[in-house]
């Protein structure tokens, strides 16, 4: 669960990082925005090496975590309701991630 929950965090910090910029450039948005986001940036390499595995097995799996976080940020920010293909897809990638995260390994 602590490893589920810090690629949360992590997806979720990438997300304001790239979010804040395209308000800037797509929305008319602060350039003032560019600072939060290059902290968020910062904040999401820092959270990726808190992973307890080899990184590229913990970036392959982020990226299942990131997925799914990205389609609720569809629904809560951008108010697009996901479609049930959008849930299903999160769903497959949360399972690819787990079987990456969780499957036994022999050291």
């Amino acid at each position: 669960m602590k490893t589920l929950l810090l690629f949360v965090v992590t997806a979720l910090a990438e997300i304001v990082g790239c979010y804040l910029p395209y308000l800037w450039l797509r929305k008319g948005g602060s350039l003032w925005l560019l600072l939060p986001a290059a902290a968020s940036l910062a904040l999401f390499a820092w959270l990726l090496s808190l992973h307890p595995t080899a990184s590229g097995r913990v970036y392959a799996a982020y990226g299942g975590v990131y997925v799914t976080v990205a389609i609720f940020w569809l629904w809560g920010v951008d108010a697009v309701r996901p479609t049930r293909w959008d849930l299903l897809g999160a769903a497959l990638c949360l399972a690819g991630m787990a079987v990456i995260m969780f499957s036994p390994r022999t050291v």
